[in-house]
């Protein structure tokens, strides 16, 4: 069922640390009225990377995750900076956690975090014919390399130390496209 977007009577901004809040007040094509939130951040994006080894292999890292107080494995991602487009946010990111840089960059598609009341896309991208190659980041030690089979997708999932959800999605997503290539 198609439903005409709501009516935005009014914005109100504030300004909210590293994010933009919205205020918004709707009007429903069944002329219900509420407020909602709608919060932006800064900056251009954020790139999650599928680094392949192989054509069986990922690479996945390990690296300390403030939010929960513990090291979490996972994916390659990072912040898109001014002037850089999805696949060099992703190619730089390559390098400066994994230390590889990759001669075949694929973007597939977006991926939202909660589009109920948040604006921000991260871009998923495959990164294949993986050479060495460091970059300096911001990480505060070296992130150790993990790869994983992934046929054995279903072994991780399962792990404690496995639980952000752009890195599953990712994942999967990226198996799916590759199985088609």
């Amino acid at each position: 069922m198609s439903r005409p977007l709501p009516v935005i009577h009014r914005v109100v901004t504030e300004e909210s640390g590293p994010y933009r809040v919205d205020h918004l007040d709707l009007e429903f094509s069944n002329g219900e009225r509420r407020q909602f939130q709608r919060l932006h951040g800064r900056g251009h994006g954020a790139v999650v990377v599928v680094p392949m080894l192989d054509t069986d292999t990922v690479l996945l890292v390990r690296e300390y995750a403030a939010g929960m107080h513990r090291y979490e494995l996972g994916l390659v991602k990072g912040r898109i900076d001014a002037g850089e487009t999805p696949l060099q946010a992703a190619d730089r990111e390559l390098k400066e956690e994994a230390g590889h840089g990759a001669r075949s960059l694929v973007a597939l598609r977006e991926l939202t975090l909660a589009p109920t009341y948040m604006s921000h896309v991260t871009h998923l991208v495959v990164a294949r014919d993986l050479y060495p190659e460091r970059l300096p980041g911001d990480e505060p030690e070296p992130l150790e390399l993990v790869p994983w089979k992934l046929d054995a997708l279903d072994q991780l999932i399962l792990r404690e130390d496995f639980s952000e959800g752009r890195s599953i999605a990712a994942l999967f997503i990226a198996r799916e496209w590759l199985k088609n290539q």
